[in-house]
């Protein structure tokens, strides 16, 4: 059981930390620190929240694992922030959908001002359209996967901690380098949102009434379309390289299944159609 579980920038990632390490007794006390204000006031009234910090500095002075649930852009800002205040034995990690550039960057703002805590990052692959801690959930997540990204020789001990805790919130952790991790979710979370909106922006230039005649296929396909545009933008900045490159290679894919349709190569576009559901199917439920 974590001690003190610090969340700084509570959304609906954040939001449902605390709710699911409250609900599953993963940690004794739960400090949690929002930007705004009302905020504040509103999360000090919430059964999950043992203590709502006025600063990022005094919520982690006793904290044994800080999780940064802010965007993107902000993580390494906070860990800069509050690396003069954590105790030695502390955890930082954060829940950031990009991992290369924050862990060398958090790893060397903890080294700039001298701080004998650990930043080690995370991924958990949950989320939601809705955004916020108030549409966040205690199951939000149950049988997903978090990444857990070390770098270098990390102390196994700090892995090995970081792990079990997002095992108890329900999550199978994967531990890869944050390098790697980057290549993987370019392709399987990045990727897709980029096809989506994409569709959605296509379609949208199609006669409305076009919409309301869809099925569900339509919908299920397009669901991560309304996803935070301001979000997306964050995180494919800092992913720009990878995501690049996943798009290029899935420009070759759609070529070839337009050359086979061109061609009424219909062997070579069964095939392709084929592999897909293959695929489909083997996806974990």
């Amino acid at each position: 059981m974590v001690d003190t579980l610090v969340i700084l920038a509570p959304g609906l990632l954040g939001g449902s930390v605390a709710q699911a390490a409250r609900a599953r007794s993963t940690a004794r006390r739960i400090v949690i620190w929002a930007r705004r204000p009302e905020v504040r006031l509103q999360l000090a009234d919430q059964p999950w929240c043992d203590e709502v910090a006025e600063s990022p500095e005094t919520a982690v002075r006793d904290a044994s694992l800080v999780v940064i649930a802010a965007p993107v852009t902000r993580i390494v800002d906070l860990v800069l922030q509050i690396a003069p205040h954590l105790p030695a034995t502390a955890i930082v990690t954060d829940v950031g959908s990009v991992k290369g550039e924050i862990c060398r960057q958090a790893r060397a703002a903890l080294l700039a001002e001298n701080s004998p805590a650990t930043f080690l990052g995370s991924h958990p692959m949950a989320g939601s359209a809705l955004t916020g801690w108030a549409n966040g959930s205690p199951d939000l997540f149950a049988k997903c996967i978090c990444f857990v990204t070390p770098r270098g020789e990390p102390d196994a001990s700090v892995v090995t901690r970081l792990t079990k805790f997002w095992q108890d919130l329900g999550s199978e952790v994967i531990c890869v380098d944050p390098d790697e991790h980057d290549e993987i979710v370019a392709h399987i979370s990045h990727l897709p949102q980029l096809i989506t909106t994409t569709l959605g922006n296509f379609l949208s230039t199609k006669p409305v009434k076009w919409s309301q005649l869809a099925g569900n296929g339509l919908k299920d396909t397009t669901r991560i379309a309304a996803s935070d545009a301001t979000m997306w933008i964050d995180i494919l900045a800092q992913n720009r390289d990878e995501v690049l490159r996943a798009l290029n290679s899935y420009e070759d894919e759609i070529h070839r299944l337009r050359t086979a349709l061109s061609n009424r190569d219909w062997t070579e576009l069964r095939t392709r159609l084929e592999r897909g559901k293959t695929w489909r199917d083997s996806l974990r439920t």
